[in-house]
């Protein structure tokens, strides 16, 4: 099959159909549960609580924290309009087998808090993944798992490409989503960009108020966009919708898509880090990339347009009845994905 042309704009890498499990072992060692079931009735979970709290760098972050002090630590990292939710039936399931388990809020959600009022709102990637480096430190993990999707694939990307150092191996949705502001400004067919219409949204001021006005309706609407057969009820979308009431949402989440767009300046303390980023550095880091078949904004691919970004050991697999937020529609894939990154 020819590879898709690559896009930056979290890939859409190829609008025909496209083989399942291209790479690797058969899709069905990830496992049989479909995308729809929800994560309440997985057997044996357990409340997503209690929040706790640390300082790491700037800011005093909020994560779920499950599993033996002494397993191997997971970070699992959440995707935008999501929050930590998406890994209510991952993180459990995970912790029985023995891992430790970190489900953090990105900045600008939940209870993560900036320490300073005079820090910048920040949403540029640089930052994110350097938020998670200092979770780390401040936990005093010397590698993890990455689990990610979204904002957190970004992340867990930049992360394993600029510090493999700290990644054991890593798991992310819709494979390799590492940022070219120069890249960005080049038109992506009429469907994508109909597809990123809030972007463009967001680079208006209007779009700024109608965010800050509008932030769960604007959610909901992505959702059913993102997952179109995701089936996800009001309560799974009130546990989610708590964590954009976060006093900085507005202006890390506009700030992120601003930046991206080249509209928006970042932090030049961050220029050296983001000069390498757009350069579009390898991954040497053990990777297992997943991609929903039902994926209403990035569509599944066979991994093949992204595999020469990942020179280590690589796997690609596509979830069936998946959308965009795979860990939290298809958890059982994305946890036995996990499992299986740990033996790579």
């Amino acid at each position: 099959m020819k590879p898709s042309k690559t896009y930056d704009r979290r890939h859409f890498l190829g609008m025909g159909t496209l083989a399942l499990g291209a790479l690797g072992l058969p899709l069905r060692s990830l496992g049989a549960m479909t995308a729809t079931e929800k994560s309440k009735s997985i057997p044996g979970s357990i409340p997503f609580k209690p929040i706790k709290q640390i300082n790491a760098g700037v800011l005093n972050i909020g994560y779920v924290e499950m599993g033996p002090s002494d397993g191997t630590p997971v970070i699992l990292l959440h995707g935008w309009p999501y929050d930590i939710h998406s890994y209510e039936a991952v993180a459990p399931q995970l912790a029985a087998k023995g891992f430790r388990v970190i489900v953090p809020h990105l900045r600008g959600h939940g209870t993560t808090t900036f320490l300073s009022p005079d820090t910048m709102r920040n949403g540029q990637q640089a930052v994110v993944a350097l938020d998670i480096i200092a979770l780390m430190d401040a936990l005093h993990f010397k590698k993890a798992i990455l689990g990610g999707y979204d904002w957190g694939t970004r992340t867990a990307n930049i992360m394993a490409a600029l510090w493999p150092e700290r990644v054991q191996a890593m798991v992310c949705v819709n494979g390799y989503l590492i940022n070219n502001r120069e890249k960005n400004k080049h038109p992506l067919p009429p469907q994508a960009e109909w597809s990123w219409w809030y972007q463009f949204y967001f680079a208006t001021e209007r779009g700024r108020e109608g965010l800050e006005q509008n932030r769960e309706e604007l959610a909901r609407l992505i959702w059913k966009f993102n997952s179109p057969a995701w089936k996800f009820d009001d309560s799974t979308f009130k546990e989610y919708a708590a964590s954009f009431s976060n006093a900085d949402y507005t202006n890390v989440v506009i700030h992120n898509y601003r930046w991206r767009l080249g509209v928006a300046d970042g932090d030049p303390a961050y220029d050296a880090l983001e000069v390498r980023l757009a350069e579009g550095p390898v991954i040497s880091v053990p990777t297992i990339t997943l991609d929903g078949d039902a994926d209403g904004i990035a569509k599944a691919t066979d991994g093949q347009a992204y595999k020469k970004k990942f020179v280590g050991i690589h796997r690609h697999y596509v979830i069936p009845g998946a959308g965009h937020n795979l860990p939290g529609e298809a958890p059982e894939r994305f946890t036995q994905a996990i499992i299986e990154a740990a033996s790579l």
